[in-house]
């Protein structure tokens, strides 16, 4: 197990570099380049080049990448090209907004999704089966922005029940605000996590399934056991593990996938981040974010692996 781990953790080490060349590389191939979208294409040639030189753009490309590598390691993303301002604080201020959004639908699709995909398994072809399946398309089918905007207009405008737009942080120096904080996520969270919530149904529900058929599941049947004891103790556990493995990947790309629903109610969080300063070029705030969310993405995988051992103990590491 400890072999197992040492290794997981070279891989991952690995990947995040191998992440970091990559965007460095993509970055300076795509065309364009900061100095021109900043000062335009007739800009001063003078000023073009106090300005490269400012940002150490007028070095050969491989002195470049080891200032990059240089500054990650001393966990200095540099500043940004045009508000010049740290790269991390502009991460700490969109990281919280994010993460939050995140959280909230992460807890709606699984709170929604796994208990739906059990009964919809459990009650194979009943009507709740065929109500759970159904419901599961329509959120697949449903685009997150366009459930959105619905929801601002029914529940925002209409029915004027919850604030559509902006974003309140949970606490500040005045103490903690819970429900000015939830109340503006809630849309948007139910926006992003019903097609999660669809994806873990399905995926439960297809677990579920497997699981019950075994052998193991019958005898526990005929020795009289409670089906609550059987469903829960014996064939929803052994069915995690795939679903562990989805919420995993889920929970990871929500950070970099709700970029859309970011914009659609109006609060700037990471994702949005991202795609600004991609079309900006601005190079350290997009290298410092996909950093950021290489490492989550990978360290999320490497603490699925883990799990899987607590899950299912007949599962084990060699070394």
């Amino acid at each position: 197990m400890q072999r197992y781990l040492i290794r997981r953790l070279l891989f991952s080490l690995f990947a995040v570099w191998a992440t970091m060349t990559l965007t460095f590389v993509f970055m300076r191939a795509l065309p364009g380049d900061p100095i021109t979208t900043m000062v335009g294409s007739e800009g001063d040639p003078a000023t073009i080049e106090v300005i490269k030189n400012r940002l150490g753009l007028d070095k050969p490309v491989p002195i470049q990448y080891f200032y990059y590598l240089r500054s990650i390691v001393r966990l200095d993303l540099g500043d940004s090209i045009y508000l010049r301002l740290p790269v991390l604080d502009q991460m700490k201020e969109a990281l919280p907004r994010s993460l939050s959004l995140a959280a909230v639908a992460f807890i709606i699709g699984v709170g929604i999704g796994i208990p739906a995909g059990v009964i919809s398994a459990v009650r194979r072809y009943s009507i709740w089966d065929h109500v759970a399946t159904m419901v599961a398309f329509t959120g697949l089918a449903m685009p997150s922005f366009w459930l959105g905007i619905v929801l601002i207009i029914v529940v925002g405008v209409k029915l004027n029940l919850l604030p559509v737009f902006g974003y309140h942080p949970l606490y500040d120096s005045d103490g903690v605000h819970f429900w000015p904080w939830l109340s503006r996520l809630i849309l948007p969270a139910i926006a992003t996590g019903t097609g999660i919530a669809a994806i873990l149904a399905r995926q439960t529900r297809s677990a579920m399934l497997e699981t019950l058929n075994q052998d193991y599941i019958r005898t526990a049947y005929a020795k009289g056991m409670r089906e609550r004891v059987v469903i829960w103790r014996h064939a929803f556990r052994n069915s995690l593990i795939p679903v562990i493995t989805v919420m995993g990947i889920v929970l990871a790309l929500l950070l970099n996938g709700v970029v859309i629903i970011e914009n659609v109610f109006a609060f700037r969080g990471l994702g949005r981040l991202l795609v600004d300063s991609i079309l900006g070029r601005d190079y350290p705030i997009v290298q410092g974010v996909i950093i950021f969310i290489a490492i989550l993405f990978i360290s999320a995988n490497f603490v699925v692996d883990i799990l899987y051992a607590f899950i299912n103990p007949r599962i084990r590491y060699s070394d």
